[in-house]
This record gives structure tokens, sequence and C-alpha cells, in this order.
């Protein structure tokens, strides 16, 4: 049988998946309808394209289909404006896979900016989410905030004003947070009850705390880890604590640079910390009460390796700083453990190569000096036996004295 090959083309045009579609969709007037409608209509491999200007929307919105790229032309080109939102929502959800954001900015949500659930594959690529009045504790509390995803990858974006964290990943695996700027939040970079994150050449600067790596109770996903912060800017991070009473970040000392609880595998090298005035880096359990039995309130398997700091805690934001700062010296060291640790674990290393290097311990009522730290298995315990240090490696020197 002869088939024409007009015939042939009508068949394998029937055969063929559709082609991808791109939306266009322009600022002016309805363009919170027309955005929305191109969200829900659009098609595996569509894209959402957003055009130069400002997009005044007074509700947020939603994306619910995989495979789809939403795109502006540039994060100081195309604004979505949510000044006028009605409700706390967030600015954008998306609950589907394999979508990229990029190229475009979110300003003044009255709930999170962008928030992604259950979105595996997801790309934030070049966003600005901004509350653009500065720090105030009736902002937003994330920029950013993939949560629940097997998949994240953020890259060359920018949050400012965050009332907790600008750029925050939780529950989720398979992360990666680079090349982006966090300024003026409450944490710059929050990375929560996650596995297998990487966190590396971000500038981190004027948030209270700078990058924290936390695990919590009673959570969906629980038991984060295997998380390494390497090769970021964080400095000056000396904002007054902005976020609501009750918030866990709301404990977070002013001038922390670097803060890691609960957490089990982290990776702590390759940072320039300067001028974080509490703490460079610092190492704590987690200090509340709580009910899940499941959950290990203790760091375990800390690295400190080799970063560039330029002074340890000058102004540290704890009762009785004035008794610890004489104690050692008019500054505290650059590492800080609160010395608590789960009975047969290690709790804290410091790398070898950091001979010279001060561990501080401070906890309720006190903690240790661990002073001319080398390598080698290091087990030091305050007279009441409740601080215990471990290192590794072969045998070292070590001088330790109480601090009042």
């Amino acid at each position: 049988m002869r088939i024409t090959r007009l015939a042939l083309l009508a068949l394998t045009a029937a055969a063929s998946p559709a082609l991808a579609e791109t939306h266009e969709i322009a600022a002016g007037d309805g363009a919170q309808a027309r955005l929305q409608e191109a969200l829900i209509t659009a098609q595996p491999g569509d894209e959402v394209v957003l055009g130069a200007g400002r997009f005044l929307l007074d509700d947020g919105l939603s994306l619910d289909v995989d495979g789809v790229t939403l795109r502006g032309a540039g994060m100081n080109a195309t604004v979505l404006d949510f000044t006028g939102q009605q409700g706390a929502g967030e600015g954008l959800l998306v609950t589907s896979d394999k979508v990229t954001l990029r190229d475009f900015a979110v300003e003044n949500p009255h709930g999170d900016g962008i928030k992604s659930k259950g979105a595996d594959e997801i790309v934030y690529q070049r966003l600005r989410v901004t509350w653009t009045g500065g720090p105030k504790e009736t902002n937003g509390a994330y920029g950013l905030y993939p949560v629940e995803s097997d998949g994240v990858l953020i890259t060359e974006s920018e949050v400012s004003g965050a009332s907790d964290a600008g750029i925050y990943v939780g529950q989720s695996k398979r992360i990666t947070v680079r090349n982006n700027i966090a300024r003026h939040n409450v944490a710059g970079i929050e990375i929560e009850n996650s596995r297998d994150a990487l966190v590396t050449s971000n500038y981190v600067t004027g948030n209270t705390g700078g990058i924290l790596v936390f695990d919590l109770p009673s959570l969906p996903v629980m038991g984060g880890g295997n998380t390494v912060v390497r090769d970021n800017l964080v400095a000056h991070n000396t904002t007054p604590n902005f976020a609501p009473k009750g918030n866990i970040v709301a404990g977070v000392r002013r001038g922390t640079g670097v803060m890691v609880m609960a957490n089990d595998g982290v990776l702590v090298e390759g940072n320039t910390i300067l001028d974080n005035p509490t703490a460079p880096v610092m190492v704590v359990a987690y200090p509340l009460q709580f009910k899940d039995t499941t959950y290990n309130p203790y760091p375990r398997n800390v690295t400190i390796g080799a970063n560039r700091v330029d002074r340890g805690g000058y102004d540290p934001q704890f009762e009785g700083k004035e008794q610890m700062l004489a104690a050692f010296g008019g500054a505290l060291p650059p590492v800080l453990w609160d010395g608590l640790s789960q009975p047969g674990t290690v709790a804290v290393r410091v790398d070898p190569s950091l001979k010279g290097w001060t561990l501080g311990l401070t906890s309720q009522g006190g903690g240790l000096d661990v002073a001319n730290v080398k390598p080698g298995p290091l087990q030091v315990a305050a007279p009441d036996a409740s601080v215990t240090l471990t290192g590794y490696g072969a045998p070292a020197e070590l001088e330790a004295r109480l601090v009042p």
C-alpha cells in the first residue's frame, strides 16, 4: 500500500506531542487575571514569559503544572508588586515538579515571597525578593522558601527584609544554594531538617545571623545532616533581631556568622567570616523542651575546617558578657560550642591544621576555654563532668580553664 508524503506527514504530526507554547504576559490592566490564567492553562514544557514593568497584584499566584518555566526580563526589570495584596499568603506558590523560576522580582508580599512545597527538581534563578521598607517584624517570614522537595537549586538570587530567613530550605534533600546575596534578614540562609545540602559562594551580610544549619523537633521530615558550608563571604551580620516573638530564630544573637544547631555531619570550611561580633562560628544543642521521642537535640560530627576569620566575638550578645570577655582577654574565640553533646558521640571536630586556634565553650553558668588546640583525642571535662570536648588524631597538648 502506497502512503503519500502528505499522509505520512499527517500521521507523524498526530503521533507527536504538542509543541511547547510561550504565554506572554504584559504588565498593566488585568495583569493579575491574565497571569494566573496562564499559570493554570500552561502545559508541561510551556513557558510563561513576563514582560518588563511592574505588575500590581492584589492576590497571591499559584502554579501546579509540571515542567513549566516562569521567567521575566530580569530581577530589576520585571517586578511582581504585592504591596496591595489582600490576605497574608505567599506571593507565589508552586506545588509541581521540574519548574524553573527565573529573572523576576517579588516585592512586599504579605506572607512569604516564593514558596514551593513538594516540588521536586525546582530551580530558583536570578530572582529578587525584597521588602522595600527594610527590616520589620511585620514583613513576611521567608523570601525563597522550598520545602519537602528532592532536588533544589537556588542560584544568583537576592533576598532582603525577611522576618525569619531570606533563603530557607526545609525538610528537603539534594540541595544547592550558591552565588546568592542575602542581606538585612533575620537569618540570611537557613538549611533546616534537610540532607545533602551544599551552601557555597554566597554573600551573606547585614543579617542578624548569617548561615544557619538547624534540626528541629516535631516536623514531618526529621534527621537533617550532611551539609557543607563552603567558600561563602559572611560579613557584618549586625542587624538587631526583628523576628516575631516565639519564632525559633528570635533566639539568634545579633552578630552570629555561621550557626549549627542539633545537626549531624556538617562541614564549615573555606569561608571568609568577618565582623560578626557574637561569634564567627557557633555550634549548639537545641535549647528548648520537646516531646518528640525521635529527636536528637545534640550536634554530632560537626567539623570546623580552615576559615578566614578577622577576630572572635568582641561584642557577644550573652548575659554576663563582661565577665566572659575579661576571661578570654577581650574577645571570645572564633568558634563557640555550648559544651553539650550526646554521650559516646563526637560533637565538634577542629581541623588538625588549625593548631593555633582556640575553641571556646560557653554554656549556662560558664564553660571552658580550650587553648592551643593540637590534633589529638581530647577528653576535657569541667569539674562537674557536664562538659566534654572530643577531638581526633594523634595525642595532643591542651590547656583548659573554667570561665566564671
